[in-house]
């Protein structure tokens, strides 16, 4: 299959989305289902409260997820994906595809290179 030319700029909203740390595992935790904010920060565990609050805010801003207070003592909020976030799911699913065919060889080659620089 032929890329378009133009395909870089026409994936960057998508690259601006995936591009930022945390990002990947933060949307791969919200496939699993909606969560409170420190269910997140438990399972990002070491990412800052900042950083986690604005990685959520930019994924609400770009409709990607939703965010729902619960009013009570305490006040708690729900962080859930959008159908715009679920429609990534298919992204996930192709690098696990990709990782299976052909991580190994990557995953050889950082062993190997590190193996080569303990023996120096």
């Amino acid at each position: 299959m032929m890329m378009d030319q133009s395909c870089p700029g026409k994936v960057e909203p998508i690259l601006e989305i995936l591009d930022g740390k945390w990002m990947l595992i933060l949307l791969f935790e919200l496939f699993n289902g909606n969560k409170r904010f420190g269910e997140l920060r438990r399972k990002l565990h070491p990412i800052s409260p900042k950083t986690l609050t604005d990685r959520l805010r930019l994924l609400e801003e770009k409709g990607i997820v939703t965010r729902t207070i619960y009013p009570g003592v305490p006040l708690h909020v729900e962080y859930d994906l959008t159908e715009s976030g679920r429609g990534l799911q298919p992204i996930f699913e192709a690098m696990w595809t990709w990782t299976q065919s052909y991580g190994a060889y990557l995953r050889n080659e950082t062993n190997e290179g590190e193996e080569a620089g303990k023996v120096m």
